[in-house]
């Protein structure tokens, strides 16, 4: 996607917006003086910028709105086998069979559909098949598929609080689905075609369910449906479980979940494909199972029809993070382990990570040097002190590209917020912008959408992310003293700002004990430069303020 052009237009009309604006806002700080007789513009880039990175660790995946599922290979983060856990819903509760015995199972099929390009689909209108373009896939391998009757319970509430507070389940609990899932019944994904299992493609082929119609002696395409996960699972398994299932297990689904606690999903590596397979982001919830039978009509007239019974993936979920360092993955696992800042500048690279990966620290302006004991920074302090107004203000970060050269896949954006209240930062608050054409673009004024090289499949060059009204707040009255630390991580989706716990608080000097929920459902990664002075000058981590002071 060419976004350069695009954005330099559009923000060449939001500045001038955003200047008449902050004019303003000037005026609502107190400031009586107006006129360019009495003001200096000036621009500086010399203000104190602090950036390391940050390790998160297990983190909370238990009812994600996306769930990860695939087995992917990072040259610069590494190994990541993302397994997924769902619990089951009848569609319909208390199905009843005429005559048990006698039931014929057709087929039993589980459906998830991929996420889509709607705007790329193109329709043949003589043949009615449809070409899809597929988003949020990632590699084009083989991985091993397997689909198992899950044992474990997924509890809504936990016991240990005396079911006062909601259940969490986090990425590396992957051990307690491995020790609870039917090893007798075994892979239900039995078939003996691997590219329903062993070797088993996101492919983007359109899934037509055919039959064939004895009357017109001709297969007759009975439903078309967009590219998903289709495969076949085992008859005898559901014949058992559902078909012959004991008095009252299928009443309710209160009941019904209990009684069939789900499935697991586990991924591994294709014999065919060790280094590298592919991994999909998808909408688990939006999958079904479909048995397909033939039962007799009534009590009274044993003549067989067809009928279905269809079972929703419904209820609570748990995504499995299995990550696996490899050799070209060193350096990130190397700066993991020295996560305090390596020198008082900062990080010469920062490594963004998504899921349970890692994140970078950012603190501006240096400390408070006096002895007044009110926690203000003294470079801060000098700005307002010198009644500078804020024009402008944004942190440029500038892509690590001899690093990234054989990542196929960057993240869009990356998000800054305030980390020690985990929340958004003012700039993002006020930022109205929209995306007609992407809502993943919206709040461009704020920023932190990857800018690339203005040539067709160019590389991503840098984020610039705006912080102009947080830094305007914190000069108005008292608020300096709420300069917090910022939290830098890459986002699957930038409307999305709540968050998910760690599961082990990180207790020193940054006191972090959650990660933005956008983060974890993103498997990309990116490396930046940092703000070490080992970075070349222009490439380095900077706050740039456009401001007016008085002359």
């Amino acid at each position: 996607m060419k976004l350069n052009s695009f954005f330099k237009t559009l923000l060449l009309g939001i500045t001038v917006v955003l200047f008449a604006s902050c004019d303003k806002d000037f005026n609502e700080v107190g400031t009586n003086i107006i006129g360019e007789d009495h003001y200096d513009f000036d621009v500086d880039s010399t203000k104190a910028v602090i950036a390391y990175n940050q390790p998160l660790g297990a983190v909370q995946t238990n009812n994600l709105p996306t769930n990860a599922l695939g087995y992917y290979n990072h040259p610069v983060f590494g190994k990541t086998k993302a397994s997924f856990v769902t619990q089951v819903e009848l569609i319909a509760a208390n199905p009843k069979f005429i005559n048990p015995a006698t039931v014929d199972i057709d087929s039993v099929y589980l459906y998830v559909p991929y996420f889509i390009d709607a705007k790329k689909t193109v329709k043949n209108t003589e043949t009615g098949d449809s070409t899809y373009e597929l988003d949020s896939i990632y590699g084009v391998n083989p991985i091993k598929l397997e689909i198992f009757e899950s044992k474990y319970y997924l509890r809504d509430f936990d016991a240990s609080t005396g079911l006062e507070q909601a259940q969490r389940y986090y990425s590396s609990q992957k051990q307690l689905f491995e020790n609870n899932y039917n090893t007798v019944q075994g892979r239900l994904n039995d078939s003996t075609a691997q590219i329903q299992n062993d070797k088993f493609e996101f492919k983007p082929n359109e899934i037509k369910l055919q039959y064939y119609d004895s009357e017109k002696e001709e297969t007759v395409v009975k439903q078309r449906l967009a590219p998903g996960i289709f495969v076949k699972l085992n008859k005898e398994f559901f014949r058992q479980k559902i078909v012959n299932a004991p008095e009252g297990k299928l009443l309710n689904n209160n009941t019904f979940k209990d009684y069939f606690r789900g499935l697991y999903f586990r991924v591994d590596n294709s014999d065919t494909s060790v280094q590298q397979g592919s991994l999909a982001l998808l909408n688990f919830r939006a999958g079904k199972i479909v048995m397909s039978y033939h039962d007799e009509t009534s009590a009274t007239n044993d003549a067989k029809i067809r009928r279905e019974l269809t079972i929703n993936l419904g209820g609570n979920t748990v995504n499995l993070f299995d990550s696996e360092g490899t050799a070209t993955s060193s350096s990130y696992i190397a700066a993991m382990t020295n996560n305090t800042p390596d020198t008082p500048t900062g990080d010469e690279k920062l490594y963004l990570k998504g899921q349970n990966g890692a994140m970078a620290v950012i603190e501006l302006f240096g400390e408070d040097s006096n002895d007044d004991d009110d926690d203000i920074p003294e470079e801060l302090e000098t700005i307002k002190n010198e009644g500078w107004l804020i024009n402008d203000a944004s942190l440029t970060f500038y892509i690590e590209r001899t690093a990234m050269i054989n990542s196929t896949y960057e993240p869009l954006r990356i998000y800054l917020y305030d980390l020690e209240n985990n929340a958004p930062i003012l700039d993002y608050i006020f930022d109205g912008t929209e995306s007609n054409s992407n809502p993943k673009l919206n709040r461009v004024v704020h920023g932190g959408i990857i800018e690339k090289e203005d040539v067709d499949n160019g590389r991503g060059t840098q984020y610039k992310i705006r912080l102009t009204r947080y830094l305007m707040s914190l000069l108005a009255d008292e608020n300096a003293s709420k300069n917090v630390k910022l939290g830098l991580v890459v986002t699957e989706s930038i409307a999305a700002i709540t968050n998910a716990e760690l599961q082990t608080p990180i207790t020193d000097y940054n006191n972090i004990k959650f990660s933005p929920l956008a983060s974890v459902i993103n498997p990309l990664g990116t490396v930046l430069y940092g703000s070490s002075l080992n970075v070349p000058e222009n490439k380095r981590l900077k706050l740039k303020i456009y401001y007016t002071k008085p002359n």
